[in-house]
């Protein structure tokens, strides 16, 4: 019995399970009040001087209705087609095949579409190819004398294309690349590049807390090339060159509720890009799975620090068909006085 005086107690995995999850809500608690109080908050308002620094910022816009009704928190939860924009590493997560399609309406009248596709080579291996679009319709050309209109008209469009890979190194650790061939086109001036994505996925081993650390849009400079003509017939076809909008971004998640039926996913994560102030973001998805199949999901976010887009929420369905599962998706944010910004998407799995 003396011996056994000196001996702490064996604590139940169960009792360590719960003391962890309330650790993790404590520190998504604190970041949330650090990041709401403009006088003490975790990240000050630095970097805003850097806004316009780079190009390319079609790039910065998420996509995907569940990424983004989560407040755009989703690198540490990415485990869909939705991963290869989010999170390369992500592709390796599920263990369907599965291909996503996404349109938003985005502000002042452009398109914004997403689609991208996700094929397991074998239980460790995954590729995925995506293509993100950023489109206007025919704008009229005005000048100084022409307020009004010339009647000549013309267009803007980005596209982006990549092709991603993503490999499980361990059960716990999953790493991932994209490369992106991106194009931007306004009128006769085009500039054309590549970027690149490196991600990580990390299971911590406390329930199911996983940790992520991405960094996007990786490149050297771009310039544009081509011929822009001004009033009285002024030529220019020499442009400064920018860097595309590399962000860094650390992401945490976990289940505090899982059960047969429910489930409640809460992520929190911060963004540090190279061309504006760092922000904190938290997320929440809700999902109840009917005994028939089918299952109802809500979802809510919100991002601090950050000038105009705050509050997101959305919500969706799905649905099993045949032998794949088709989801449904929708999503909605404010982005003040620029207007709103909803987003559709659908995911297929096989």
């Amino acid at each position: 019995m003396e011996i056994l005086k000196g001996l702490s107690p064996i604590e139940p995995a169960g009792l360590r399970h719960r003391r962890g999850i309330v650790r993790a809500l404590i520190l998504i608690a604190a970041a949330a009040a650090f990041g709401g109080n403009a006088n003490s908050q975790l990240l000050p308002v630095l970097g805003g001087q850097r806004a316009g620094i780079s190009s390319l910022q079609f790039l910065k816009i998420g996509v995907g209705a569940r990424a983004t009704g989560m407040g755009e928190t989703f690198v540490a939860v990415a485990n869909d087609a939705s991963s290869l924009f989010w999170n390369p590493a992500g592709v390796a997560q599920s263990p369907e095949n599965s291909a996503t399609f996404s349109h938003s309406s985005w502000l002042v009248g452009l398109n914004h579409e997403f689609a991208g596709a996700v094929y397991h080579l074998t239980k460790d291996d995954a590729v995925g190819l995506s293509v993100i679009s950023l489109t206007s319709d025919d704008i009229p050309v005005t000048t100084e004398t022409n307020p009004t209109g010339t009647g000549e008209y013309f267009t803007f469009s980005d596209i982006g294309v990549a092709a991603t890979y993503a490999r499980k190194l361990t059960e716990q650790f999953s790493a991932g690349v994209s490369v992106r061939y991106v194009q931007e086109t306004l009128a006769g001036v085009s500039i054309r590049g590549f970027t690149v994505d490196l991600g990580t996925y990390y299971w911590m081993g406390l329930g199911t807390s996983r940790f992520s650390v991405v960094v996007s849009n990786f490149g050297s400079e771009v310039t544009p090339e081509g011929t822009v003509t001004a009033e009285r017939g002024r030529q220019y076809s020499s442009f400064q060159s920018f860097s595309p909008p590399t962000t860094f971004r650390i992401g945490f998640a976990f289940e505090p509720v899982q059960t047969e039926s429910q489930r409640v996913t809460a992520s929190l994560q911060l963004n540090h890009p190279n061309d504006n102030s760092e922000n904190v973001s938290l997320g929440s998805e809700y999902e109840w799975k009917s005994p028939l199949g089918f299952a109802l999901l809500a979802r809510g976010g919100y991002r601090f620090n950050v000038d105009e887009q705050n509050i997101t929420f959305g919500g969706g369905v799905s649905a099993p068909v045949g032998s794949a599962r088709v989801g449904a998706d929708y999503s909605f944010a404010s982005f003040g006085r620029l207007g709103d910004v909803h987003r559709f998407t659908l995911t297929i799995g096989l």
